[in-house]
């Protein structure tokens, strides 16, 4: 099965900025409504933005506002761009499709900290 690979994640200040990206090689990422998800240490993992195969999105009340999720289909690429981040964003950030289906990737570890 096909497992994503996210990139992008750093350590950043409260207030900063980051894009994550989202590739999966040998599927076409655009077949399928997308997902960006984070798991905070000692908590389940959560669905933060999601992306219809239109393009529609729909996100967590937490991020609203904050974060925007999108879609390059040429790229075979799905992106987070996270702006003002929040301590309480500090997580592993995943993608998987919507709802998520197969492997999990490695994420990428978004640490905002002063």
């Amino acid at each position: 099965q096909v497992q994503p690979v996210e990139s992008g994640g750093g350590l950043v200040q409260p207030g900063g900025s980051l894009r994550l990206s989202c590739v999966a090689s040998g599927t076409i990422l655009s077949l399928y409504p997308m997902g960006w998800y984070r798991q905070a240490p000692g908590k389940q993992r959560e669905l933060v933005a999601r992306i219809s195969t239109s393009s529609s999105t729909i996100y967590a009340d937490s991020v609203k506002g904050r974060f925007t999720i999108s879609r390059d289909n040429a790229k075979n690429t799905v992106f987070l761009q996270m702006n003002s981040l929040k301590p309480e964003d500090t997580a592993v950030y995943y993608c998987n499709r919507y709802p998520a289906y197969g492997p999990w990737g490695q994420g990428t570890q978004v640490i905002v900290s002063s």
